[in-house]
């Protein structure tokens, strides 16, 4: 029997995430967050709450791909999360996802002022598209997963 737990899954796409190039997220985020929002305002839109949802979906998807993509980097547990991750693209995928809905869930309550319901809508469907996005990502990188260093 080599069935995991949910939380086991959760644990291991974290101890992948360990080590991300979270600076380089943040950065990534950032910037196409604010220039999103700075060509809304020149042609006269400015959404400030999807631009904000850009950039945490960003943030996130270079968190993931880029902890995955050199899965023989960093120490023992890392590694072998890593390794797990490639292996199991879509199981890895669903802790980005969470924490796009998460993030984007009071950006989409407090400044579009759809509601309770209207935001969580919002915000799942932006975690929709980061789990698959991450997932088709991860699984173009799954042969690294194979080489050895």
């Amino acid at each position: 029997m080599n069935e995991i737990s949910r939380r086991d899954e959760v644990s291991l796409s974290g101890a992948a995430l360990r080590g991300a190039p979270w600076k380089a997220a943040a950065i990534g985020g950032g910037a196409v967050s604010a220039t999103s929002f700075g060509l809304g305002l020149i042609s006269g839109g400015g959404d400030l709450p999807w631009a904000l949802g850009l950039g945490i979906s960003l943030f996130a998807l270079i968190a993931a791909i880029g902890s995955v993509a050199r899965p023989h980097d960093g120490d023992r547990v890392t590694r072998q999360a890593r390794l797990w991750s490639l292996r199991h693209p879509w199981r890895f995928s669903l802790l980005p996802a969470g924490m796009v809905a998460v993030l984007d869930y009071p950006v989409q309550l407090v400044l579009d002022g759809d509601g309770v319901f209207g935001a969580a809508v919002d915000a799942v469907w932006q975690g929709a598209l980061v789990y698959l996005i991450t997932g088709v990502l991860t699984m173009t990188l799954k042969g690294r997963a194979n080489d050895t260093h």
